[in-house]
């Protein structure tokens, strides 16, 4: 009981900090995207793929989260992007008062979109609002056709599924249609796509979706 206590106070705790988080991202009229993924489905290098996609179009920003390192920030600044490192010391998720926290220490100026890169995980940081407009699941080929009715709850709650590295699926046994019922199961009505930040694929259908959801949060606040 005591246990069941005190999640359910860290949780209303960080749904406070994400109301306050909402508020401000919507005065800022800032779409905000929560990447969740296992390690290494390619979550940095979509990001990557879709700076250079829309340099000069929307002004884009990161917030990073993982154990230790600040490659990944350091790798979207290197594009000319503002991107801040919260390193969580061994935490497998971020929390809405880490994300507040980061923004009250490192100004990351007025941004069109900012992505919130999570630490890489499938089950923790889905119980977390970050104050995000949406989730995103991304999954990997290489990672098999299986995740989404072995992880659910992730996949239920992303407004989006992004598959990626499709260039390798030649090479993996990985059925594309699976995934496809299995995440219409989950989350009827949600959006998939299919990507390759290697050979462009998909890249664009990603980059209208972010500017179409932009544009609707802005019309939604007139």
């Amino acid at each position: 009981m005591t246990q069941v206590d005190v999640r359910q106070r860290i949780l209303s705790d960080n749904a406070a900090a994400a109301a306050t988080l909402r508020e401000r991202f919507a005065a800022a009229r800032t779409l905000v995207v929560n990447l969740i993924s296992s390690p290494g489905s390619g979550k940095t290098t979509l990001l990557e793929a879709t700076v250079r996609s829309l340099a000069g179009r929307l002004k884009l920003g990161a917030i990073e989260g993982d154990i230790a390192t600040e490659r990944d920030a350091d790798r979207l600044r290197a594009l000319g992007i503002p991107a801040h490192q919260i390193l969580t010391g061994g935490s497998c998720h971020l929390d809405a008062r880490q994300v507040r926290g980061a923004l009250e220490t490192h100004d990351l100026g007025p941004l069109d979109v900012l992505f919130i890169e999570n630490v890489g995980n499938l089950v923790c940081p889905t119980s977390y609002d970050l104050g995000e407009d949406f989730k995103v699941a991304l999954l990997s080929v290489t990672e098999g056709e299986d995740k989404p009715f072995k992880y659910p709850s992730i996949f239920a709650k992303a407004a989006v599924t992004v598959v990626t590295k499709a260039d390798l699926l030649p090479y993996v046994s990985f059925k594309l249609d699976d995934v496809r019922g299995q995440v219409a199961a989950l989350r009827p009505g949600g959006a998939l796509l299919v990507t390759s930040a290697t050979t462009g694929q998909g890249v664009a259908e990603w980059c209208a979706l972010l500017e179409e959801r932009l544009d609707a949060k802005r019309r939604s606040a007139r």
